[in-house]
């Protein structure tokens, strides 16, 4: 079956930053990997696949599951074994592999198990290498990144560091090499990444659509053209390509020669001292990413503008950020100190000329388009000059003298629900066959199957005993939806409250971010209400959200609580592990009615419906003024929940009360 055609790497339009990255990490494969953090439809995948193919070949041991280099150190126990004997071992070319890990794989899949069709035929116990053994000298590749298991990270960073992977189970001991260039692309408002894996990455760039109408038609006419004729189309940039290749093989072997001073790498110290990144694989990553940029040039010696580059792609994504801590702020800081310690960096050093490094990736090239401002002030969620922002800040400078942010809890599941992250043997007989490890259970009896027939002489046939079954082993979610429903109308617009309800906001989301807990936003004013964020595990986005949002208007409380009921039961069918939570926030006024005659029937009427689905409910009653309704102590019981007014917590003790309310999740 002949290979499905691959886009040209050299044929992507912009993204200038993505292939610099990926293109430093095939001159130095041993340099740490690349996170690719961007919207959708920005040509993160396709990105992948074409640096995968533009790769030079690679000259391997032609019998070897490990892709071994026959004239490397890093080799598996058979191939060192077979060259210490004197014995020569077979070569072949072999294109650079590709391994892509979903993210429901098993820990088994991923590090390898035991060959258990082997093992009921000769009754040997026989290593059957996984992901990582196929992925060894080559790519492996994880998309969204961000929503893999907790289990398979662990190994992952286990065998990044170590560049081996150990295997022992079931009576299997196996080590083989396992280096490998680690890619990984995210859709950040889909949720961060834990910070022990983002050190993993050497180097992290964040890409944007392009933004440039004549770029983006670039696009167009080539996917086009691609899909019209593939063969046609690899024809036309096949030069290209292999300037490409022949480009990074020169890098290579010109890297082990090139300079970098003691100067630099002390200037390399201090930036790195001085920006706060944790540990040293900050200070290892610039430092190795300015030489393979300089070979990348093709000069012989490290430069200032080398040094800027590497900083750039190496260190923004280690430096420790808050939850609501603008982004664009790190990168402001960083080319400020960068300005300090290196001046100006136009500069080659007198070293020799540097190429063109967009020489051979023509085409048009990405706009860097600004983010807009505010917008039009009638939308503004907390409206007012910046004075006004005081809770922003002093949610961050809460979410500094806190713990530091912490991943999304997993436990065991009681009902076999949830993600199977191995097996074990059960303390009890399986209650149905959906229980069984199958895979499991037949490796723990394939060693025994010779003896058995032996024994039984019934002829040929798999004999599983008690002893032999094992159970999957599952965990589950144990976060929560926090389910923010919002009054946007007119009577609280009018009265400023929204900034305090802004504040209010933010304290909830600090905990969820510390939690990682799942985050959605519904806002009712006019004669609807409407869910402008999704359950999302983006804080970030959710504060983004919550500074441009439109107010004014009728208030349709029913509306606004019916919707809350759909989106909590949509919720609980993509994620049954998530735990329902409803912060109400509203002054208790509604005038618009939802399918009968008094809003407050309405109101009342799909409160019941909400309270079916067992919610944690607290009702935050920002109602002002001499003249009171008083109506939403009334709703809070209702809903099953707990009542709280706003202008009772003070600013002081808002976080601590909001926490104690929350403290029993």
């Amino acid at each position: 079956m002949p290979d499905r055609p691959v886009y040209p790497f050299s044929a992507l339009v912009g993204q200038d930053d993505l292939k610099k990255a990926l293109l430093l990490n095939a001159i130095n494969p041993r340099l740490g990997g690349v996170l690719i953090r961007g919207e959708k439809g920005t040509a993160k995948s396709t990105a992948v696949r074409a640096f995968a193919h533009l790769l030079p070949a690679i000259t391997v041991v032609s019998d070897c599951p490990y892709q071994c280099d026959p004239d490397g150190s890093a080799q598996c126990g058979g191939c060192a074994a077979r060259r210490a004997a004197g014995s020569a071992l077979p070569r072949s070319e072999r294109r650079v592999p590709l391994v892509e890990l979903p993210l429901g794989t098993s820990d088994d899949r991923l590090v390898g198990t035991l060959n258990f069709e082997h093992a009921i035929k000769a009754g040997e116990r026989i290593f059957e290498p996984g992901l990582l053994a196929a992925a060894n000298r080559g790519i492996l590749y994880v998309d969204e990144v961000n929503l893999l298991g907790d289990h398979l990270v662990d190994v992952l960073l286990d065998a990044a560091a170590m560049g081996q992977n150990y295997v022992e189970r079931e009576g299997v001991s196996v080590t083989h090499p396992a280096e490998f260039i680690l890619i990984g692309t995210m859709n950040p408002e889909e949720g961060d990444l834990r910070p022990q894996l983002l050190d993993r990455f050497a180097l992290a760039v964040t890409i944007e659509g392009l933004r440039d109408p004549v770029a983006r038609a670039e696009v167009i006419r080539r996917r086009i053209a691609f899909e019209a004729d593939p063969a046609r189309f690899l024809e036309e940039w096949r030069a290209a390509e292999d300037a490409e290749r022949q480009r990074i093989s020169r890098a290579r072997s010109l890297l082990p020669s090139v300079r970098i001073s003691d100067q630099q790498i002390e200037t390399i110290s201090r930036i790195c001292a001085a920006f706060e990144i944790d540990g040293l694989r900050g200070d290892i990553a610039m430092y190795k990413t300015a030489i393979a940029l300089a070979a990348y040039a093709g000069r012989w010696e490290v430069t200032t503008a080398d040094l800027r580059e590497a900083a750039t792609l190496a260190l923004l994504h280690r430096r420790r950020r808050q939850p609501f801590d603008d982004p664009s702020t790190g990168r402001e800081s960083l080319d400020q100190l960068l300005d300090q310690q290196l001046g100006d960096s136009t500069s080659l050093d007198d070293a020799s000329p540097e190429r063109d490094s967009s020489a051979a990736t023509s085409g048009p090239t990405d706009s860097s388009g600004h983010r807009g401002g505010a917008g039009d002030e009638s939308r503004v969620f907390a409206p007012g000059p910046p004075p006004s922002l005081p809770p922003l800040a002093v949610a961050s400078r809460r979410a500094r003298q806190t713990a530091p942010p912490g991943r999304r809890t997993r436990v065991p599941s009681p009902d076999q629900r949830g993600y199977a992250i191995g097996a074990r043997q059960p303390n009890r007989p399986p209650r149905s066959i959906g229980e069984i490890a199958l895979g499991a259970t037949l490796r723990a009896a394939a060693p025994n199957q010779v003896r058995r027939q032996q024994e039984t002489l019934d002829g040929p046939g798999v004999r599983i005993l008690p002893c032999d079954v094992r159970e999957r082993r599952r965990e589950s979610k144990a976060g929560n939806l926090l389910l923010f429903i919002v009054d946007a109308s007119g009577s609280m617009a009018a009265r400023q409250r929204m900034v305090a309800v802004k504040g209010a906001i933010l304290s909830l989301l600090i905990d969820a971010y510390q939690k990682r807990d799942r985050v959605a936003l519904i806002v009712f004013r006019g004669e609807s209400a409407e869910l402008v964020l999704p359950p999302t595990a983006s804080v970030e986005l959710a504060e983004k959200r919550l500074r441009l949002l439109p107010t004014g208007g009728r208030t349709p409380l029913a509306h606004a609580l019916w919707l809350g009921d759909e989106t909590i039961r949509r919720s609980q069918v993509s994620q049954r592990g998530d735990r329902p939570w409803i912060i109400l926030l509203s002054d208790g006024r509604p005038n618009v009615p939802f399918g009968g005659t008094d809003v407050w029937q309405d109101a009342f009427r799909m409160a019941e419906r909400v309270r079916a689905r067992s919610p944690r409910v607290l009702v935050i009653d920002t109602e002002t003024g001499p003249v009171r309704v008083g109506r939403n102590r009334q709703l809070a019981a209702q809903l099953g929940g707990e009542y709280l007014r706003l202008e009772e917590l003070g600013a002081s003790a808002l976080d601590a009360v909001v926490r104690q309310h929350l403290a029993g999740r």
